[in-house]
């Protein structure tokens, strides 16, 4: 078996941008994705998600992005990926599914459904999207109507006649309430209280979130979402919801769940239908526990005070789409930072060698 000079797993935002900066450099490389067709986490949203209604795709490098239209958001973005991918001829490989990463006396090995590869260096960039987050609760098991995260959210016609527990403070969860409280009745609840942001997004307001994220980051704690620390904002298509008080009538978190409804910390009870859980994603990096890269906190801690994409524990490994690249502007950036990493690992370990 030939020895690759890295490898990049995952073939989203994040590990396009790397693999054309890769190419770019001239590091032989595999792009593996667990997915059957381009598109990463993209071709999974729901049928309802507009261009209009997406926060921002930002362009792969040397390309445009994707007009913002009424066009679905899960066909549009991976026309523009598989686009993508053959433009510049990237080696991508799918459906690959990779179950783990060890290392063999200084090799990594990349361990798949579909083979087993070594490498010098790893690119991790698998995201969270197959990671959802579900907190338990008491009773949970015990509802006998629908409970739906977002990762299978099924759009809003087919919560009409239901009432709907949307659960989450973060900005799936005011996009829920924004298609949702026009057509049926709905319920907020967040654990903590929403912070709303009312003055412009400005570049330097983006940087000041992402340097919170850096932080966390630095110190090898779990990375927080850029988005949970930017503030909410409602854009026109909630201003209806907003009218109709969906966003007025927040509650603190329930205490237990029952058959029909939950039971909020007072005793007092409420009946609902459906629990909408908008309660986010966890990195999706088990596969790569061989490598015991995680600090005693639970995170994975980068280089460069966290503004990095090299792993302290490990500088063969970068990771991008992780952190304060979980955005698609920041994967881009990841995705060039994290070739340069790869390609400064390569050269000195090139120059041990020679000496």
């Amino acid at each position: 078996m030939s020895e690759l000079s890295s490898v990049v797993i995952g073939a989203g935002q994040a590990g396009l941008s790397t693999s054309y900066h890769l190419s770019r450099l001239g590091i032989d490389h595999i792009v593996l994705d667990a997915d059957d067709a381009p598109g990463g986490a993209w071709q999974h949203r729901w049928d309802a998600l507009t261009m209009t209604d997406v926060h921002g795709v930002a362009e792969l490098p040397g390309s445009q992005p994707p007009p913002r239209t009424h066009a679905r958001a899960n066909l549009a973005v991976p026309a523009y990926f598989a686009e993508y991918e053959r433009a510049h001829d990237l080696p991508v490989r799918r459906p690959v599914r990779v179950r783990r990463v060890t290392d063999d006396a200084g090799t990594l090995v990349v361990h798949a459904d579909a083979g087993t590869w070594r490498t010098r260096t790893l690119v991790n960039a698998t995201g969270t999207w197959s990671r959802p987050f579900i907190p338990h609760y008491p009773g949970a098991e015990s509802f006998v109507g629908e409970q739906i995260h977002t990762v299978d959210y099924p759009g809003p016609e087919h919560f009409v006649g239901m009432r709907t527990l949307v659960v989450g403070g973060g900005a799936s969860a005011v996009q829920f309430l924004g298609a949702l409280a026009p057509i049926t009745d709905t319920l907020w609840v967040t654990r903590r209280e929403p912070v709303w942001r009312t003055s412009r997004f400005t570049p330097e307001a983006g940087a000041a979130a992402v340097a919170l994220v850096e932080q966390r980051v630095a110190r090898g704690l779990p990375p927080e979402s850029v988005v949970s620390v930017t503030g909410l904002m409602l854009r026109e298509q909630e201003q209806e919801a907003a009218r109709l008080g969906a966003y007025d009538a927040r509650r603190p978190m329930f205490e237990r769940i029952e058959p029909h409804g939950v039971r909020w910390p007072d005793g007092s009870y409420e009946p609902v239908d459906v629990i909408l859980w908008a309660t986010g994603f966890r990195p999706a990096i088990g596969h790569l526990a061989p490598l015991h890269l995680r600090t005693p906190a639970g995170g994975i801690q980068l280089d460069r005070n966290g503004r990095g994409t090299t792993a302290v524990a490990d500088e063969r490994v970068q990771l991008v789409g992780y952190g304060p690249s979980a955005s698609t502007i920041g994967a881009n950036r990841a995705g060039r930072t994290a070739a340069a990493g790869v390609r400064r690992y390569l050269r000195s370990q090139d120059a041990i060698r020679v000496a």
